[in-house]
């Protein structure tokens, strides 16, 4: 007996303000990247399907976007927190004192 099937990941890769196309609210919107594994035995072995999405957090509706408008979004994100990704400690320079509250 042979066990296959599928898996889904879902991974948030940025949040971003928005005009949502449905309730036309400027508000913030989740940027999803969802992957589906082929599993045997319930172990993923390949991603065959990837799919990109915007999520309203107003009124929760959702609009597919490509690969490329994806990366787009993400990069304006970034470019919007200052360069800096999430999760990402910033660089020092040298010579400069670290922030102290």
């Amino acid at each position: 007996m042979i066990i296959f099937g599928t898996r889904g990941y879902l991974y948030q890769l940025a949040i971003l303000t928005l005009v949502c196309g449905h309730c036309g609210n400027p508000s913030a919107h989740t940027l999803r990247k969802r992957i589906t594994k082929f599993t045997l035995f319930f172990v993923p072995l390949f991603p065959f399907s990837t799919k990109y999405a915007t999520q309203c957090t107003f009124c929760g509706a959702e609009a597919s976007v490509s690969k490329e408008s994806a990366e787009q979004l993400q990069i304006q994100s970034t470019g919007a927190q200052g360069g800096q990704a999430h999760g990402q400690p910033s660089q020092q320079q040298p010579g400069q004192q670290p922030y102290q509250h």
